[in-house]
C-alpha cells in the first residue's frame, strides 16, 4: 500500500520528468501516482500547488542586465586605439620618408656644387646643370620640410625622372656616354618615388565619428 509520503515524492519526481526512474527505484507501477491520486483528495490539492508553483518559478521573469551601454563603450575605445594606432604609424612612415628625401636634396647639392664652381671643358653647360639641380634639390628639399607641398612637387619629379632616362638610353646606345655614368639619373626616379609615398601620407581624409554613448 503507497502512502501519501511516498505519493508525493513521486508526483514532485514526476515534475522533474523523472517519474519513470521513481516507479523503478521503488519497485512500483507505472501507474500507481494516478490511481493514488483518484482515491486522495489531499494528494489532488497538493499536486494542484505543487504544479502551479513549479509553473511559476520556471516562468519567472529573470532580470537581464542592460549592457548596451558598456558594450558601445568598449567599441569606442577600441575604435580610438585603432585610429590611434594608426595615426602613429602614419606618422612614422611619414617621418621616414622626410628624412630620406632630406638626405637626397644634400647629396644632390654636394654632388652639383663642385660643377658650379669648377674649370675647364664646357662650363656653361655644366654650370646650367647644376645650377638646376641645386634648384630642384631645393624643392625636394621643401617638400621635407613641408610634406603638405609635396604633392605639387611629383609630376615634375616623374617627368624629369622620365627624361633623364629616355634620353640616357638614346646616349648610350648612341655611343655618346657610358651606362657608368648615366646610372646616377636613377636617383630622380628614387626621389620620385619618395615624394610620391611622401604626398600619399599627407593626403586628407575624413576622421571616423565617434561613438556616442548615450546617458
Amino acid at each position: 500500500m503507497t502512502n501519501c509520503e511516498e505519493v508525493r515524492v513521486g508526483l514532485s519526481a514526476r515534475l522533474d520528468g523523472e517519474a519513470d526512474a521513481w516507479a523503478a527505484q521503488a519497485g512500483l507501477a507505472a501507474d500507481v501516482l494516478d490511481r493514488h491520486l483518484a482515491g486522495c483528495a489531499d494528494c489532488r490539492t497538493w499536486s494542484r500547488a505543487a504544479e502551479q508553483l513549479t509553473r511559476a518559478v520556471r516562468v519567472q521573469a529573470v532580470a537581464v542586465p542592460d549592457l548596451t551601454v558598456p558594450i558601445l563603450a568598449a567599441v569606442a575605445a577600441e575604435r580610438h586605439g585603432a585610429a590611434s594606432a594608426a595615426r602613429r604609424q602614419a606618422q612614422g612612415r611619414r617621418q621616414i620618408l622626410r628624412i630620406a628625401l632630406g638626405a637626397t636634396a644634400v647629396v644632390q647639392v654636394l654632388l652639383a656644387l663642385p660643377a658650379l664652381f669648377a674649370g675647364g671643358g664646357d662650363l656653361h653647360t655644366g654650370r646650367e646643370a647644376a645650377s638646376f639641380d641645386i634648384a630642384l634639390a631645393v624643392g625636394f628639399a621643401l617638400a621635407a620640410w613641408r610634406p603638405d607641398r609635396a604633392r605639387a612637387f611629383v609630376p615634375v619629379a616623374f617627368v624629369l625622372a622620365a627624361c633623364l632616362i629616355m634620353t640616357s638610353a638614346f646616349d648610350v646606345a648612341d655611343g655618346v656616354t657610358a651606362l657608368a655614368h648615366e646610372i646616377g639619373h636613377a636617383a630622380a626616379l628614387a626621389q620620385a618615388g619618395l615624394l610620391w609615398a611622401l604626398s600619399r601620407t599627407t593626403t586628407s581624409r575624413e576622421p571616423a565619428r565617434p561613438v556616442t554613448v548615450a546617458p
